[in-house]
């Protein structure tokens, strides 16, 4: 009888880049986009500096390039910086059935290993969208959390397998690979309610882990070979899952598809009603003055992730991008949420301070989901209340980014980060990362970019 895992290993091995379906490669070729264009910016971000240095520090010799500083090193210390970059504004695409976000973990991890390997665009292509499947789909098995930190967790086992089909093993080596990660599947809510730069950093090491997973399994160390499924494997161990859903219709149905790509660099908690505010100052003109209060309405969960009070004292940026308060201040003031607004100088606007103690939150107890529902009631001078509420999160299935708002999120990006491009640079690199199957490696894709 074929395990689970191993019928997850000849998946990888079996699927190539013709018979992934367009629907899945268009999908992939956004999401890549999207975090390298996250990555850039996020590469001045707290501690991202620091990362670097210390791995450039190591002197370690290598193809594999620091997306932002064009710097070469050797390809696990160029998974672990990348990852941390992609990571570190919370402006990465999320798969929400799964907590998890699987392109910062196996964009960085697969791209390092090509560099290396000289794989083509579309072999890249494959080994992305093979090893983003296998993180959402362990993330959709799950059937409770003790506090891991799932994007990690998960990651580390798609940027094996990601790694592992650019390495070409077979499937008893993409087996070890993915056993090989087991041992190094880690992740803690912990850095992330604490607000601290380890939570930007676990997803780089997740990526790391996952190249060295493939790399020894390709140099014949073996690995646990029923990693998923075994008595101490990944569901005994980490959390309880349906490991039937892991491997249902594997192969014809694609759960990554429903990764969403986010429209603004915070918590997805705070979309909905970042959105819905928005629409709401924007279609009536309000001003801050107008504004008597605001009353946001969330779910338990949502609540717990972005409803405490808004702290900048001690890590300005990770606390605003976890607070709806800061965000649906922002929202109410400038009409926007960007790259611009989650820097100290917005932080502190005094404007924004002003506007927080309006801003009341309420919990749904009816809502049992995650983001969405949520609503809003913004009451203005006068007494007139307006409200709005939307069922779904921006950038989902159900409430897709158009291809224009991607684009507009990539030039965002691109003008932030160690080497900002004018709007014409970004819609150039843009072009090339969205046509990488063209390419025959992907070794030039910056020339002419640092």
């Amino acid at each position: 009888m074929t395990t689970l895992t191993e019928q997850l290993s000849n998946f990888i091995v079996d699927t190539n880049y013709k018979a992934l379906p367009s629907d899945i490669l268009a999908s992939t070729k956004r999401r890549i986009l999207d975090t390298m264009g996250v990555a850039w910016a996020g590469s001045t971000a707290p501690g991202c500096g620091d990362a670097r240095a210390v791995t450039l520090a190591e002197g370690a010799k290598g193809v594999s390039t620091l997306w932002a500083s064009g710097d070469k090193t050797g390809s696990r210390g160029a998974a672990f910086v990348n990852g941390m970059h992609a990571a570190a504004l919370d402006f990465d695409s999320v798969y929400e059935k799964g907590s998890v976000h699987p392109d910062i973990v196996v964009v960085p991890a697969a791209w390092a290993v090509a560099e290396q390997t000289g794989s083509d665009g579309k072999a890249f292509l494959a080994a992305v969208a093979l090893g983003n499947e296998v993180a959402c789909r362990l993330g959709a098995a799950n059937r409770e959390n003790r506090g891991w930190f799932f994007s990690s967790l998960h990651g580390v086992f798609g940027a094996a397998a990601a790694a592992g089909k650019l390495l070409k093993l077979d499937a008893n080596g993409i087996r070890d690979a993915l056993g090989l990660a087991l041992t190094r599947a880690s992740g803690t809510q912990q850095a992330l309610i604490e607000k601290s730069l380890a939570k930007r950093a676990q997803s780089g090491f997740a990526a790391e882990a996952g190249v060295f997973a493939a790399q020894l399994a390709a140099a014949g160390v073996s690995g646990p070979s029923e990693a998923i499924e075994g008595k101490f494997g990944y569901h005994a161990l980490y959390g309880a899952g349906e490991q039937t859903v892991i491997v249902d219709r594997l192969g014809s149905h694609y759960e990554s598809l429903a990764t969403a790509i986010k429209k603004y660099p915070s918590c997805t908690a705070n979309h909905v009603p970042i959105d819905l505010l928005i629409e709401t100052v924007s279609e009536y003109d309000l001003k801050a003055d107008e504004i008597e209060n605001v009353e946001v309405e969330i779910s338990r969960f949502a609540d717990g992730l972005v409803g405490g009070p808004f702290d900048p004292s001690s890590n300005a940026q990770v606390a605003a991008q976890f607070s709806i308060h800061y965000s649906a201040a922002s929202a109410l003031l400038r009409r926007k949420l960007g790259i611009s607004e989650i820097q100290e100088e917005a932080i502190f606007d005094e404007r924004v301070a002003s506007l927080i103690p309006k801003i009341d939150v309420t919990i749904d107890e009816n809502n049992n989901s995650k983001f969405a529902p949520a609503g809003v009631r913004v009451r203005i001078a006068g007494g007139e209340l307006l409200e709005r509420r939307s069922d779904y999160v921006p950038g989902t299935l159900e409430n897709p980014l158009s291809d224009e708002q991607v684009a507009f999120k990539f030039r965002d990006c691109a003008s932030f980060g160690l080497h900002p491009m004018s709007t014409s640079d970004a819609d150039q690199f843009a072009t090339c990362l969205i046509n990488l199957d063209e390419q025959e490696t992907i070794d030039h894709v910056f020339d002419g970019v640092h």
